[in-house]
């Protein structure tokens, strides 16, 4: 009986972790339809607009470190695969489905 309510408490503590770890940043984010779908943060504030692309500026990004790994998560579930950088600017490119 002990062994059977240690693996539920193990099971559910991982399914909890799993959900705070995956779903959690997933929430950050909201989808831009203009940009194929490409999560962008909730908090990023629109900085320049262009053929090109899109340019936002974002308090958790730097030059320095980047983008934060949670957001790197959330790209790679979305698709999104890091190219080049130049300086604070991140290049990123849709995955071949």
């Amino acid at each position: 009986m002990k062994k059977m309510v240690g693996w539920t408490l193990t099971l559910a503590t991982r399914w909890i972790g799993g959900f705070i770890y995956y779903f959690i940043p997933l929430s950050l984010y909201e989808p831009s339809k203009d940009l194929f779908d490409f999560p962008v943060p909730k908090n990023a504030e629109l900085v320049q607009e262009n053929e090109q692309g899109k340019s936002y500026d974002w308090s958790n990004a730097s030059k320095e470190n980047g983008i934060p790994f949670g957001y790197e998560l959330v790209l790679k579930t979305n698709g999104w695969k890091k190219g080049e950088r130049e300086g604070g600017f991140h290049f990123l490119h849709k995955r071949k489905s």
